[in-house]
């Protein structure tokens, strides 16, 4: 299902689309195209990539041709998904140690759907970070690997 969505496949196709798209919340999902999880996670983008036109705006961006922000956002497990709002990082509380992005698949569309929702309506408000409002069983486990350093 990759290919229903846009593509970024450069630093300044990022910086362009982080810096242009206005009133919307921006989701990058990091990963590659050819991971049995980076496409599950993509079908269920691709699905609810209409229902959420007026609140989001969803790329995919391949970590081996940008590694600038793979690097940047440390993007060690695929797929991780980052949400930026009016070109301003928006991190979320999942209940684990990163609030920087989310890692892995979304369990149900209906989890994606909520959390672009809750995102949506908390920058609105001027927030910074959001409480999730997945069910912490959906959320992937998985450790830092360069915690406590």
């Amino acid at each position: 299902m990759s290919f229903l969505l846009p593509k970024l496949t450069c630093k300044r196709e990022v910086d362009q689309a982080i810096k242009t798209v206005a009133e919307k919340v921006l989701v990058l999902r990091f990963g590659r195209d050819n991971d049995s999880v980076c496409l599950q996670l993509d079908d269920i983008l691709a699905k609810t990539a209409h229902d959420l036109s007026k609140m989001a705006v969803i790329y995919l961006v391949d970590v081996n041709k940008v590694p600038v922000y793979t690097q940047y956002f440390d993007i060690s497990y695929i797929p991780s998904t980052v949400f930026f709002f009016n070109g301003q990082h928006m991190k979320v509380d999942y209940g684990s140690p990163d609030h920087t992005k989310f890692v892995g698949s979304f369990k149900t569309k209906q989890d994606f759907i909520d959390l672009i929702e809750v995102i949506y309506r908390g920058a609105m408000r001027g927030k910074l970070i959001v409480r999730s409002p997945i069910d912490p069983k959906n959320i992937p486990k998985y450790d830092l690997l360069y915690q406590g350093i």
